[in-house]
């Protein structure tokens, strides 16, 4: 065979990868997390029973790699002279083809996206992923904290029920808000509460947007010790009231957030942002400078290849409350959720606003088989459960839960389910390289 039909034999074949985990603090605890046992799977390496396990990480980013496994795969040497797996970015550098001409052209020898599973078993800090230029500032200004230049435009798709604070409430909830919350008037002080108070709504959300930031931004920048003061005094008013009336979803959310982060700025802005469930198999996508926190279940993720966070509450992590309050878009209302397009029976796609990413959810009877046609980009499968094989060209894989698969462009790979057969598949979004 020569060289060039060989690099092609190559490229059309899948290949099995380990992938890293994140053992986060907020993550569930090993026995309860998805996270773990997908892990555990994946890498055949003990999970460790009093250690939360949060994240698992498929892709290239450097803070958290993906390895070829498959036998065939071109060994690195350690310092120590040892044979060590191949991390997945650099595979694609020695075979840039299985990314396809318009993704090389786009964003160069790398994959777009990082596909992630996620195990909340606490909130997540109140944060927000820059756009590409702040992005670019942060990183060239403090490379240790924000790692990489990139934007950072995500999307969450629950595989359990799923919480999150996510956007601005709109303007008449803040207004009923700043009315009703009298500890959110303590923070940003009369003169501001009245402004908001006094608003005309009729003059719009984008007239009301300066206000809303200035409001937002004196709420968390507020002095440390009469913001524990303030959380205080609304842990003690909500227990109260809870003797003689229901508390609503959000004064609930409230108690509990206290619970987790006491004294937190976080428990009262969460006043301001849109608490959001989800149920199994509807998604939520965020783009850049939208506030949000995710409060508990679990979710695949998946989301541009970048790990910038800026945080300003509900975390013990490093804040910087003025970038986030300066970058902010300040829109207001509820997010749109996304409840999948069916391509076929067993399969449904999530696509968000954003050209790096797109999720396939593929649920498969015992039996059946179908098809993920041949695309001009790359892929990457997870085997969520079940058992089954996956097939491209000549080469055919059996599959089980906890495996997961980078698939080349133009490799078309046909699924067969020995049991029910659950599959999540991450590519560049279908819209953008339709249009290429």
């Amino acid at each position: 065979m020569d060289a060039h039909r060989h690099h092609q034999e190559e490229l059309r074949k899948l290949q099995r990868l380990q992938c890293a985990v994140q053992n986060y603090d907020w993550g569930l605890p090993a026995p309860a997390s998805r996270v773990a046992s997908l892990h555990a799977l994946n890498s055949g390496l003990p999970v460790d029973p009093r250690r939360p396990y949060a994240e698992l990480w498929m892709g290239t980013h450097d803070s958290g790699p993906c390895y070829l496994i498959s036998n065939k795969a071109p060994l690195n040497t350690d310092n120590n002279g040892v044979a060590a797996p191949s991390t997945l970015k650099s595979w694609l550098l020695q075979h840039p083809g299985a990314l396809g001409d318009s993704v090389l052209d786009r964003w160069g020898c790398d994959l777009p996206f990082l596909f992630k599973v996620l195990s909340v078993g606490k909130a997540l800090s109140i944060q927000a992923h820059p756009d590409k230029d702040l992005a670019r500032a942060l990183h060239k200004r403090l490379p240790d904290i924000y790692r990489d230049a990139n934007h950072k435009p995500e999307m969450a798709l629950a595989i359990t029920r799923f919480e999150a604070l996510c956007g601005f409430v709109s303007l008449l909830e803040l207004k009923d808000v700043v009315a009703s919350v009298p500890e959110v008037g303590e923070l940003i002080g009369n003169a501001s509460k009245g402004r908001v108070l006094d608003f005309n709504v009729s003059d719009g959300p984008d007239k009301f947007k300066p206000l809303l930031q200035e409001v937002f931004t004196q709420l968390m920048s507020a002095d440390k010790d009469v913001v524990a003061e303030v959380v205080s005094n609304v842990k003690n008013r909500l227990q109260a009231e809870t003797q003689v009336r229901e508390l609503t979803d959000k004064e609930l959310l409230v108690l509990r957030l206290e619970e987790q982060y006491p004294g937190d700025v976080g428990v009262v802005s969460a006043f301001f942002l849109n608490y959001v469930r989800l149920e199994p198999g509807e998604a939520l996508y965020l783009g850049a400078n939208e506030p949000h926190a995710y409060l508990s279940g679990e979710c695949i993720e998946c989301m541009a290849t970048s790990d910038n966070v800026v945080r300003a509450g509900l975390t013990p992590k490093l804040r910087d409350v003025q970038t986030l309050c300066s970058m902010l878009t300040y829109k207001q209302g509820s997010p749109e959720i996304l409840k999948g397009i069916s391509l076929n029976p067993y399969m449904k796609r999530y696509l968000p606003p954003f050209d790096e990413f797109e999720v396939d959810h593929c649920a498969l009877p015992q039996g059946a088989s179908t098809t993920f046609p041949a695309i001009p980009g790359p892929s990457i499968f997870l085997v969520m459960a079940g058992r089954g094989t996956m097939e491209t060209d000549s080469l055919k894989e059996e599959i089980t839960e906890g495996d997961v698969f980078f698939a080349a462009a133009d490799c078309p790979i046909l699924l067969t389910a020995e049991t029910q057969l659950q599959i999540y598949r991450a590519g560049v979004s279908s819209r953008f390289l339709s249009h290429q």
